[in-house]
Formats: structure tokens, C-alpha cells, sequence
């Protein structure tokens, strides 16, 4: 049965752990409970962009995001409430978001469905969306811009990657695809058709 957290009052996104190792989760606070979303780094990408696509139709562009600033986003950002329960109500892998806004009360709607991953013995892993167990939370519009330029600070935060093919930068030599000419060779087949 899913639940409804309802409008909440502490609503962010973080990283935790070092640059290449690194974890994503949005954390949500409410009178009727707490929750930690975890995600991928994609995952989290693609919602600031889509809330981004949401606050610009809305505002007729008055709202739009700030890619670069002098200085970068870090100072600006603030991460989990010193106050926010450590073992919140609702802990999960996010397996499917659903994001709505709800002209009515002038809120977004974000729905969490959780992933569940058995492995059994001797059997292919298998995943599953629970439907059941999916969590969904209002936010204002101040909120959801807040979160997208967390998001814009967190994401990039990370390890560099290449401006030209998008691989993840190690600090040792990079063989790029697109400057180098580093292709994998394929043999062409030729046919043989004498005439």
C-alpha cells in the first residue's frame, strides 16, 4: 500500500562517499515521516532536469537553471538536517520516479517506487518494482528550485569527465575516442565475387 508523506518540510538531495564511489539519495521530511530515496547519479540528474523543464513553463522562463557561477555552487548548498532522523521511516533503492504538478494546491507531486533485487541460489538475479510499497511527497516551487541547484552542485562534484566523449576522468592519460582516433578496429568483409 503506498503511502502519502504529504507536504514536506525538509526536502534535499546528497552524496555520500568519495568521488568515483559515491552514492546519491534524495532525503524527505514530513509531519507523517521521513525517508532517504537512494539513486543513481543519472537518476538524480535527469529529475533536476525535468523539475528545471517544470519551473521554466510555469514561470514563462522566469525561472530558469544556472548552469555556471563564479565561485561554483558548493557554498551555496546545504546538505541532510543536523536534525533529520538517521534511521528515517522509509529507506529504499529507487527503482521508478513519477513527477506531477498539481495546479490546484501549486505543488509538485514526486512518487518514490521502491526496487527490490533477490538472488537466489543457482538463479539469475532478479528485480521487481513494488508498487505497493511507493512513496510520494508535495513540494513548493521554492523547494523544488532549491533542489535542482543542490543537484547542480552535487552532480559534478564528482570525478571530471571528458568534455568530448563523457568518460570518466581517472588522472591518469585518457585515450578518447572522439580527439585520439582510439576506435576499436573491425575487419571489413569483402566479398569475393569474381566477375
Amino acid at each position: 500500500m503506498s503511502k502519502d508523506l504529504g507536504h514536506v518540510n525538509a526536502f534535499g538531495a546528497e552524496a555520500i562517499g568519495q568521488p568515483g564511489q559515491r552514492r546519491f539519495r534524495l532525503f524527505a521530511r514530513s509531519k507523517r515521516g521521513a525517508a532517504f530515496f537512494w539513486m543513481e547519479k543519472e537518476q538524480l540528474n535527469h529529475l533536476s532536469l525535468i523539475i528545471d523543464r517544470f519551473l521554466a513553463q510555469l514561470t514563462q522562463g522566469q525561472i530558469l537553471r544556472t548552469e555556471a557561477q563564479v565561485g561554483g555552487l558548493q557554498g551555496k548548498t546545504t546538505g541532510l538536517p543536523a536534525d533529520f532522523p538517521l534511521s528515517p521511516d522509509y529507506d529504499f533503492q529507487v527503482g521508478e520516479l513519477r513527477i506531477n504538478y498539481e495546479e490546484r494546491r501549486s505543488m509538485f507531486q514526486l512518487v518514490a517506487v521502491p526496487i527490490e533485487i533477490n538472488m537466489r541460489p543457482g538463479e539469475e538475479l532478479e528485480a521487481r518494482i513494488n508498487e505497493e510499497d511507493a512513496i510520494s511527497i508535495l513540494f513548493t516551487q521554492q523547494q523544488a528550485q532549491a533542489l535542482t541547484t543542490m543537484i547542480a552542485a552535487i552532480v559534478p562534484a564528482g570525478r571530471p569527465v571528458c568534455p568530448l566523449c563523457g568518460t570518466p576522468l581517472e588522472g591518469s592519460p585518457h585515450a578518447c575516442l572522439r580527439q585520439n582516433g582510439h576506435r576499436e578496429i573491425v575487419p571489413l568483409l569483402e566479398d569475393d565475387e569474381e566477375n
